[in-house]
């Protein structure tokens, strides 16, 4: 099977938000008036983002969810995205599967794939991801305002444990074994969540390196410093060291829930949401002024019930770590 054969066989379809699909050198788009793009790409290489031998079906629905969590952390809804493929050969049951698992996620969340490339090398899986969102309304990392409550959603850290549990570094139980795994191949962006956050939300960041490091992100960038209540947290798996536990919650990344930054007065309406979208989020902390040692001390600050500060030595994820 030729390149051209394997786009119009696995990847062409319909466009119908584009006015112009694959097929020629340039894709064209026509984003709605009154409204901003918000562009992302991320790529998943073999090896470091996915193991050897992962499912394929999987693998396509998480080559593009890992996008349109971008995407939701914005605020943004999603609209085109474009496939760059870097395979070792072009195997058709394999590419059959991963199509599927593709354009699954892109019928669920209202996408048009419009182009991309294939070629022949180690595999390499590349999205980039266009959405759009009303002027002014995203949700910036550099919004978070001193007083905000600090909110994550869902139960991050199920992904860190189910990789553990794949690669033999942990034995979970069998009640969690499937479930971890399973957020860790086939994570859901949460795209209503973002959308609903763009009137009461200051701030927002999606979870895939680590809480404690992509929370960091958003106090940097605010030029605050986040204060984290151990007893505040997700709670954790039963039957789980707790320990092993909590650092995948903290630590662990590939979550793809969206942590973000709202003020007070926003709790009775984000009640409401988690009631109609039925995803639990949970008010972990408050952004606050950052102190002038807060350079030594970190973006963000870890307290036990007693308000002392926890030394976590691991932050996240690092791809040149």
């Amino acid at each position: 099977m030729g390149e051209f054969d394997l786009i119009a066989r696995h990847f062409a379809r319909a466009t119908p938000q584009a006015l112009l699909g694959p097929g020629d050198d340039c894709a064209l788009v026509r984003p709605e008036p009154g409204m901003e793009l918000a562009i992302t790409t991320d790529m998943l290489v073999e090896g470091t983002h996915f193991l050897p031998g992962a499912d394929p079906r999987d693998l396509g629905w998480k080559t593009l969810a890992v996008n349109l969590s971008d995407l939701a952390a914005m605020g943004a809804r999603p609209r085109w995205v474009l496939l760059a493929l870097s395979l070792p050969a072009a195997d058709e049951t394999w590419l059959a599967a991963f199509a599927e698992g593709l354009h699954g996620c892109a019928r669920e969340f209202g996408v048009d794939l419009i182009g991309g490339d294939t070629t022949r090398g180690p595999l390499n899986l590349c999205v980039t991801a266009i959405g759009e969102v009303p002027a002014g309304r995203a949700l910036r990392r550099d919004g978070a305002q001193a007083g905000d409550d600090i909110w994550i959603s869902g139960q991050p850290g199920l992904a860190a444990l189910g990789l553990a549990q794949l690669q033999g570094r942990l034995q979970l139980p069998a009640a969690w074994q499937t479930l971890c795994i399973k957020r860790l191949q086939a994570p859901r962006p949460r795209v209503q969540l973002g959308l609903a956050l763009r009137p009461l939300a200051h701030a927002a960041i999606d979870i895939s390196d680590g809480l404690l490091a992509d929370l960091g992100h958003v106090a940097r960038r605010s030029g605050l410093q986040a204060r984290l209540a151990l007893n505040q947290l997700p709670r954790l798996p039963e039957g789980v060291d707790r320990a092993t536990a909590l650092d995948a919650l903290l630590a662990g990344g590939d979550d793809y829930e969206l942590c973000f930054t709202a003020p007070s007065s926003q709790r009775l309406a984000l009640g409401c949401i988690a009631a109609d979208l039925d995803i639990p989020l949970w008010r972990i902390g408050k952004m606050e002024a950052a102190e002038a040692s807060a350079e030594a001390a970190g973006p963000v600050l870890l307290l036990d019930p007693d308000d002392q500060v926890i030394e976590w030595a691991r932050l996240g994820y690092d791809h040149f770590a």
